[in-house]
């Protein structure tokens, strides 16, 4: 009996995945067809570029800040990494998203706030941050909301800090000159092609340090 039990749990556990993942797909689906530019994409990100997004985070280290949360694809990641949910903060202006994300995640805190102005809303002080996870479609913004965003969030990061990104080019999606303003290097942490559309990410610090 004991072993028919755990094969019935084996057995179960695919179904939930499946219907959290469909779900995930119609959410994202919805939000593209209200605003294909502030989405990005139809469909929400893999588990393959979310584990890519969160390989460097220490959970001893500080706090964590992810920019566009959407379905929670990355959030699920950074709280496996052994993150306290208490020290994750997550952006997410789309109202839908937003809920879903309180509903999935009760104790991370979900602010409904714009990037470039995150710290009037967060709960940590400047310099209390190890990284930024972000999931903004930077492509679709211009240069002056490049500008904001970078220096809101590296402004919230202490010393050493990472703001980590992906795309869907090649190229990182700030361009040089804007690197050099804000005083930034780039590097190109890894690619999946088990994304749709394959992914870059792409790790942002401050030069020097």
């Amino acid at each position: 009996m004991q072993h028919k039990s755990k094969r019935s749990r084996a057995i179960a556990m695919p179904q939930s995945e499946f219907r959290t993942r469909a779900s995930e797909y119609l959410d994202f689906l919805g939000a593209w067809l209200k605003k294909p530019r502030q989405t990005a994409s139809v469909v929400p990100s893999s588990r393959y570029l979310a584990r890519l997004m969160v390989s460097h985070i220490d959970p001893s280290d500080g706090r964590v800040l992810e920019l566009g949360g959407g379905t929670g694809v990355f959030t699920r990641a950074i709280l496996e990494t052994g993150l306290p949910a208490e020290k994750l903060e997550v952006v997410e202006i789309n109202p839908a998203f937003a809920r879903g994300l309180r509903r999935h995640f009760p104790h991370v805190a979900v602010l409904e706030t714009p990037a470039q102005i995150v710290s009037a809303a967060a709960a940590g002080e400047p310099g209390e941050y190890q990284t930024v996870i972000s999931g903004l479609p930077l492509l679709a913004m211009d240069r002056a909301m490049h500008v904001d965003i970078l220096t809101e969030a590296f402004r919230m990061m202490h010393p050493g800090g990472a703001f980590i990104q992906f795309t869907y080019s090649m190229r990182p999606p700030v361009s040089r000159d804007i690197l050099d303003f804000l005083n930034l290097n780039v590097v190109r942490v890894g690619q999946t092609v088990r994304n749709f559309p394959p992914a870059t990410v792409f790790r942002f610090s401050r030069r020097g340090e």
